[in-house]
């Protein structure tokens, strides 16, 4: 900025400001490495976890660079660099009325949260119909466990199922 030029703020607010935010603190308080080995998480949850983390750690690091950045313009370097200051003039005159935009993110939150809800729901239903089909499973592989092998069977058991099949089908004739 040149010497006695006086520098006009910029109307967006100061993004340097320290306004506490409780996903701030909370997102702070995570710690990641411990969060995947401690729940146990593998596949794509945990690369999903990851991607999470390096996505909030680039947009921590592109706010910590647009804080860094000025958020004044200097309105007095312009008037003396360009020849057409009307523009400049009706720029300023806007700059000066313009508000920045708030937006109710209530919304989308509450839909986070039902989605959330949703999928927390899934989630049970699917790990009880899991654990009873582990069961099933559990129970067939002992009754399979606990069945004599074709190596155990003698020629009398043999001869007895085959006398049992004799007298289903009504003699000689039905069993060959």
């Amino acid at each position: 900025m040149a010497a006695g030029v006086r520098a006009t703020p910029h109307p967006l607010p100061n993004l340097s400001t320290n306004i506490p935010h409780p996903q701030r603190s909370a997102a702070a308080k995570i710690d990641w490495a411990h969060l995947s080995s401690t729940l146990g998480l593998k596949g794509s949850t945990a690369s999903s976890l990851s991607a999470f983390k390096k996505r909030h750690d680039d947009a921590r690091r592109r706010l910590a660079t647009l804080k860094s950045q000025p958020t004044t313009v200097d309105f007095a370097h312009y008037r003396s660099t360009l020849a057409n200051t009307a523009a400049l003039d009706e720029i300023e005159a806007y700059m000066g009325k313009w508000k920045p935009v708030t937006y109710d993110v209530g919304r989308q939150i509450k839909a986070i949260e039902a989605f959330e809800a949703q999928a927390v729901r899934s989630a049970e239903e699917t790990r009880g119909r899991v654990e009873s089909e582990v069961r099933g499973l559990e129970k067939t592989l002992g009754n399979i466990e606990g069945a004599r092998g074709w190596e155990e069977l003698t020629v009398v058991s043999f001869d007895f199922f085959l006398w049992l099949r004799i007298r289903e089908v009504g003699g000689w004739s039905g069993v060959c």
